[in-house]
């Protein structure tokens, strides 16, 4: 077969291997969005997803690993300890495992759970901590980290909130490779803040090559940096969803100082703009990628010149498929409003005339409902025959019908399930669930014979909460 070019003389062409993943961090592609309303601003989205750790933070990572080395503080064996939300711990484990560092995490307890299961599965030793308590708490995950450090001999705190070689990474590497991506064409970038490294590195670099791009921010809704740009006291710290970005104090790391607009953007906008990314552009991308684009539209839609506008993407969507891109999350937490009924359907998870319902027949075999429980995360499932439910099996009946011979999983599910159920009608009053939830049962919801899905306590509470949304 016979190429259309010389991959070796091609100087576009993909590097072909590479030693180990450390050399292949950086040299991120840059792609325009078309299909998303940018004004008369063109919109580029640098994808740093496509980082080898999965995110812009192995950037930072590997220099501040390196300078560590450098400098002494860190020797062969050592063990490294950090505060993150996520993304810098994955970029620390990658640069960790590579160099054979034993690395311990300190994180919030609002980061998702792919991110956690990626951070052990390297080999790092995740601490959970409280992500609704502020700095000077105990429990804040910062000030954790730097106790654990303190308290565990021959460990280095990486702290790359104030580490200078954090913004370093994005000052040397990330600025230079957008300017020539785009032949040194840009008149605005817009990032969020973290750690500060990626706009402070970013602003330094463009002060000195372009001095009239601007600097955007996009700060999630709750975040005290916006205000801090805008040169007004910050007002009291709210809380957000979006993961990575935003903060109730300025990072030391953080120099705002080049920031010439600010944008607040409120998790509904964040995750709406993500999705939409996704649905139209086929990119998948994650929560803070989504503040950031809002905050990209929102700019575009106020300019009166065309103008080039980047947009980072500091990570890609698959650490937030259980989140962000579940439907069923984004409707307990309100984003999403499916049509009001009026009745009981509007409490319902899952609905079964939506198609959405988890259920089993009573001939399905034991092991079938265990799958299912396990897959779908619920500790009970309707049994059905056609539309009519016929009984409920949960955890305790499993166990119970199994504990004392396994090979009873290949038993039907008919023989495990209890039919004390208790049903209530579409149609009746919310605070007749209370009778039925008084008794230790979850409500099942009929229309006349027809299952219509299950209403447990949770699903009461998320529906009353959705109420003062």
């Amino acid at each position: 077969m016979t190429l259309p070019f010389n991959l070796a003389a091609d100087a576009s062409a993909p590097p072909r291997s590479a030693k180990n993943p450390l050399s292949l961090i950086g040299n991120t592609p840059i792609v325009e969005i078309t299909k998303l309303d940018g004004g008369l601003c063109q919109l580029f989205l640098k994808l740093e997803g496509a980082n080898p750790g999965g995110s812009i933070k192995d950037r930072p990572a590997l220099t501040m690993i390196e300078a560590a080395e450098r400098d002494g503080r860190l020797k062969p064996g050592g063990v490294i300890v950090e505060a993150t939300a996520g993304n810098t711990g994955l970029g620390l484990a990658l640069v960790s495992a590579a160099k054979g560092y034993r690395l311990i995490l300190v994180i919030p307890d609002k980061m998702s759970r792919e991110k956690i299961f990626h951070l052990r599965a390297m080999g790092a030793e995740v601490v959970l901590t409280r992500s609704d308590v502020g700095k000077g708490h105990p429990e804040y995950y910062q000030d954790k980290a730097e106790r654990l450090a303190a308290a565990t001999p021959g460990t280095i705190f990486i702290n790359q909130f104030a580490n200078p070689a954090n913004p370093l990474a994005h000052q040397t590497g990330t600025g230079p490779e957008i300017f020539a991506q785009l032949e040194g064409k840009v008149d605005a970038i817009v990032c969020g803040v973290g750690s500060g490294g990626t706009l402070t590195g970013l602003s330094r670099f463009f002060a000195e090559r372009s001095p009239t791009t601007e600097i955007i921010l996009a700060d999630p809704a709750g975040s005290i940096l916006k205000d801090v740009v805008e040169k007004r006291p910050p007002g009291e710290a709210g809380s957000w969803l979006v993961e990575g970005i935003g903060e109730d104090f300025v990072p030391l790391n953080a120099d705002l100082s080049r920031v010439s607009r600010a944008y607040a953007v409120s998790d509904a906008e964040s995750f709406a703009a993500a999705r939409e990314l996704l649905k139209r552009e086929g990119l998948l991308v994650g929560s803070s990628t989504g503040t950031m684009l809002a905050a990209a539209l929102k700019y575009a839609g106020e300019q009166t010149a065309a103008k080039r506008v980047v947009v980072l993407s500091p990570d890609g969507g698959n650490k937030y498929l259980s989140k962000m891109f579940n439907d069923y999350w984004m409707e307990d937490q309100g984003f999403i409003q499916r049509p009001a009924t009026g009745d009981l359907r509007d409490l319902i998870g899952r609905r079964h005339d939506l198609g959405a319902a988890v259920t089993v027949a009573p001939d399905d075999k034991l092991q079938v409902a265990y799958a299912r429980m396990k897959l779908y995360d619920v500790s009970q499932l309707p049994v059905l025959e056609g539309d009519r439910v016929v009984g409920l099996v949960d955890e305790s009946d499993l166990l119970l019908a199994v504990s004392e011979n396994p090979a009873r999983f290949d038993e039907p599910v008919g023989v495990a399930m209890t039919t004390n159920i208790e049903t209530i009608a579409v149609d009746a009053p919310i605070p007749a669930l209370r009778r039925i939830f008084d008794k230790d049962f979850v409500a099942v919801v009929v229309d006349s014979d027809r299952f219509l899905g299950l209403i447990t306590r949770i699903d009461l509470l998320n529906h009353l909460r959705r109420r003062i949304d």
